[in-house]
């Protein structure tokens, strides 16, 4: 039952900024400035959602029920606070200066961010109420789990794909000259869908 979960959770992003190989020469030191704010509190909240998931992935789907619920708990919380730290975050550095729509999409991005946040509340507050004693009941309560990740599922690939709107043209250019972005890029895993 928890492979199901964990395969739900894997195809989630870690969120780490859709960066890409190429770099602007131009400088705009406004945008640099958003870039670097954006890049350097990133990796945090992307390091504690990568290790929710690699935790919730990582537990033996045989593990005894209070274990199982423990592990799960944890993550979903880190989760949770992961995601927010990113939202709050990205509402703190303000919107990209000159890109075009680029409050806009700033929004559409924390809005997201925060309804995945929300969701991972949800799922622990779900995951502590489970009765640990009752086998039965523990594993129709993951069942019925497994099957809300689906929503969560689709609401992280919603947020991934709200920032990578936000994270395009002069935006990205200025998003690979930071070296904390660059840094983020090359340990991240190449998953995200």
């Amino acid at each position: 039952m928890n492979k199901k979960l964990a395969a739900a959770l894997s195809g989630g992003a870690v969120l780490v900024l859709a960066l890409s190989a190429c770099s602007g020469d131009e400088s705009n030191e406004e945008l640099d400035a958003w870039a670097k704010k954006i890049c350097n509190t990133a990796t945090a909240p992307n390091a504690k959602i990568a290790a929710a998931d690699a935790a919730i992935n990582k537990v033996a789907t045989d593990s005894e029920p209070e274990e199982l619920q423990k592990v799960d708990s944890k993550s979903f919380g880190d989760l949770s606070a992961g995601f927010k730290e990113r939202a709050t975050h990205l509402q703190d550095a303000g919107a990209p200066p000159g890109v075009d729509d680029g409050a806009t999409k700033q929004q559409d991005a924390v809005k997201k961010l925060n309804a995945v946040s929300t969701a991972y509340a949800d799922l622990k507050k779900q995951v502590d109420a489970l009765n640990t004693k009752d086998q039965a009941k523990f594993a129709s309560g993951l069942n019925d789990l497994s099957d809300g990740m689906k929503d969560v599922v689709t609401l992280r690939k919603n947020a991934v794909a709200a920032l990578k709107q936000l994270e395009e043209g002069d935006a990205k250019e200025s998003l690979v000259k930071q070296e904390s972005c660059k840094k983020a890029a090359a340990s991240a895993p190449a998953t995200d869908s």
